[in-house]
């Protein structure tokens, strides 16, 4: 696994296509790979859906909270 971490900046994306985005990127990871969310807002609902979907298959751990932008490194682990 490569020490570098890809950047998914999901600010510019319309709204109803965010979610799908984010799991597609998601789902393209192996496991040990990661990728770093950048976002206008604190992500956390996005965090439950994850958690009802995929229990058990990923780590959440923000990298920067707010107040204008918030960083979260989200890793396959299963």
């Amino acid at each position: 696994m490569t020490s570098e971490i890809k950047e998914l900046d999901i600010r510019p994306i319309i709204p109803r296509e965010k979610h799908t985005t984010i799991f597609a990127t998601f789902e393209a990871l192996n496991i040990g790979e990661a990728f770093q969310l950048i976002n206008d807002h604190d992500p956390k609902p996005l965090y439950y859906e994850m958690e009802a979907e995929r229990k058990g298959t990923f780590e959440w751990k923000y990298v920067e909270q707010g107040p204008e932008v918030w960083r979260v490194n989200i890793k396959k682990i299963a």
